[in-house]
């Protein structure tokens, strides 16, 4: 029994010490939010300063309320949006035959060797051509469309819905859609959280596209406005950093609510796929 506890406190021991070099970073950034930026440069700081509010004053003077809210609400629509697209085309790759599946899931799985950089040009004349610059529509409409989180949920699904339930389901009378509905989705949660999470994270840090799209102050992000936080003869990198702080919250939220969920996904997906 002792050495179980031993064994057990030793644990405890190093998850704690993993979990302090975690939030080391976060908790830096804090700190160095409360300086003025000059002090910033003269060593590490390990205790609270005294320049928080005018950090604070600093941020929301640039409107950034409104930046956040163009964040969240670009976020939360392509990553629901995402999701949903990602589980239909996940569960029809997965359960279902028809013609040229196997080229179409070639098609997918290739362009995930291809990186976005690569085709920006041909991104920012095709939003031009469909009358989209200067609006959110580039950073809802094509997150939607995830190659990475079709290929995770077929995995999953493949293996996480057997096709006798399904057989039992058209017996039964469900229609195609029923059975997505009140039978693949429910069982595919932990995917499903996973599959959210990295979708809202890359939405949320999206920077490089947001910059060759909105010309307009109004329509920034979160990452757009704290790039431009300061003016052209000083770069105000305490501001900055206490803006990166504030940015920071909704991502530790949702990390914190579904910490498990997104554990046992990535788990049983990487057994499974």
């Amino acid at each position: 029994m002792t050495i179980q506890r031993l064994n057990k406190g030793l644990m405890y021991l190093i998850m704690l010490l993993f979990a302090v070099f975690s939030l080391t970073p976060f908790y830096f950034m804090l700190i160095m939010g409360t300086y003025v930026n000059e002090d910033l440069f003269t060593g590490l700081k390990l205790l609270p300063g005294t320049y928080l509010l005018e950090n604070w004053k600093t941020v929301m003077a640039t409107d950034f309320a409104r930046f956040y809210g163009n964040s969240l609400y670009i976020a939360i629509i392509a990553t629901a949006g995402g999701l949903f697209v990602s589980a239909l085309a996940g569960f029809a790759f997965a359960k279902y035959d028809f013609k040229l599946k196997n080229m179409l899931l070639l098609v997918v799985i290739g362009t995930l060797a291809v990186p976005n950089q690569l085709g920006l040009i041909g991104f920012v004349v095709e939003m031009k051509w469909m009358g989209m610059i200067n609006s959110h529509w580039p950073l809802i409409l094509p997150p939607m469309v995830n190659a990475f989180a079709v290929f995770w949920l077929m995995s999953f699904i493949k293996t996480a819905i057997p096709n006798e339930v399904m057989e039992s389901c058209r017996m039964d009378g469900c229609g195609e859609l029923r059975i997505f509905w009140q039978m693949v989705l429910p069982n595919i949660t932990p995917a499903l959280v996973t599959i959210f999470l990295i979708l809202f994270l890359h939405s949320w840090n999206n920077y490089l596209v947001p910059l060759v799209v909105l010309n307009k102050a109004e329509l920034y992000t979160i990452p757009l406005a704290i790039s431009m936080l300061g003016n052209m003869y000083r770069n105000d990198y305490a501001a900055k950093i206490l803006a990166l702080a504030l940015a920071t919250v909704p991502v530790l939220i949702f990390f914190a609510v579904f910490s498990k969920s997104l554990i046992r996904g990535l788990m049983v997906g990487s057994v499974k796929g």
